[in-house]
């Protein structure tokens, strides 16, 4: 990895709990944009409402929209959140939300940079323009609520992993997330991920673990709810629409031919996010 910049040395780790912790001084911002959020999931739920969620998923989702375990859970997802694209974002938030996009892509970019290293890929590779060049790049803000209980079904998020390439997520000092360090064994076991000040968790997703042909495994996580308010802001990153996502020629051999077939991106991410969400016509009124 003679090749990566001391920017990318000093900006990311890997940690025990096979997720990635970054640490950066000068990544202030989420503090900033996470009291902003919780400004937003304030208002009255009629006012959020006015917002809400469109064909695209970018809006406002109210509790139990979401439901990411349906085996596991009786309800959906404990938690409303606000997705916001590029193209989306509400008024008097665009300085805020639109700074720390951009310093969320950029660090998103760099840890991409030393994942192609880690692959044997050039630097820049997913620099291409169907990859991260013309990327997906959104961000959701997020309320958990209430208190889970597994054995009842109950969790503020179920287990999943995400659809994209990687994560982002800044949280506040409320504990809750939780991971499997392997999902393939079962029974599963759950590990809390700590609140640490200044750090910021990275979680892998499906799509690059469909490029890195399970090199690289998607993280297998959860919230539970403890009964406090808890806020946090992933930042998700991912090819652009019309990428087709296949097995990198590093990722594979005679012997290791590809695990997962050639899918489009917009295809891919369209069946996710129909499989776990509500319809929105139950929104509409009589």
């Amino acid at each position: 990895m003679e090749n990566k910049t001391q920017e990318e040395a000093s900006t990311i780790k890997v940690s025990s709990l096979t997720c990635i912790d970054l640490a950066n001084p000068n990544f202030q911002q989420s503090a900033v944009s996470l009291k902003q959020s919780k400004k937003f999931f304030a208002l009255p739920l009629e006012e959020k409402m006015k917002v809400l969620r469109n064909e695209k998923h970018r809006g406002y989702s109210p509790v139990l929209d979401q439901i990411l375990d349906p085996e596991n859970q009786v309800d959906g997802d404990y938690k409303e959140s606000f997705f916001i694209g590029i193209e989306v974002v509400l008024p008097g938030w665009r300085a805020t939300m639109e700074k720390y996009h951009q310093e969320a892509l950029r660090v998103c970019k760099a840890i991409a940079r030393l994942l192609a290293l880690a692959l044997d890929l050039d630097t820049n590779y997913f620099d291409k323009p169907e990859m991260l060049g013309n990327p997906i790049a959104v961000m959701r803000l997020l309320r958990y609520e209430g208190m889970s209980d597994p054995l009842k079904g109950i969790f503020g998020c179920g287990a999943h992993s995400d659809y994209g390439m990687l994560t982002l997520l800044a949280t506040d000092s409320v504990t809750g997330l939780q991971i499997c360090k392997d999902k393939d064994v079962k029974p599963r076991k759950w590990e809390y991920v700590p609140s640490i000040k200044g750090a910021y968790i990275v979680n892998l997703g499906d799509l690059l673990e469909r490029w890195s042909n399970g090199i690289f495994k998607s993280t297998l996580h959860r919230v539970l709810g403890n009964g406090q308010d808890r806020y946090s802001i992933p930042f998700f990153i991912e090819p652009s629409h019309d990428c087709l996502v296949e097995c990198l020629p590093t990722c594979q051999s005679e012997n290791n031919l590809p695990k997962y077939p050639a899918i489009k991106c917009s295809t891919f991410l369209t069946q996710r996010y129909q499989q776990s969400h509500v319809n929105l016509s139950i929104y509409k009124q009589p």
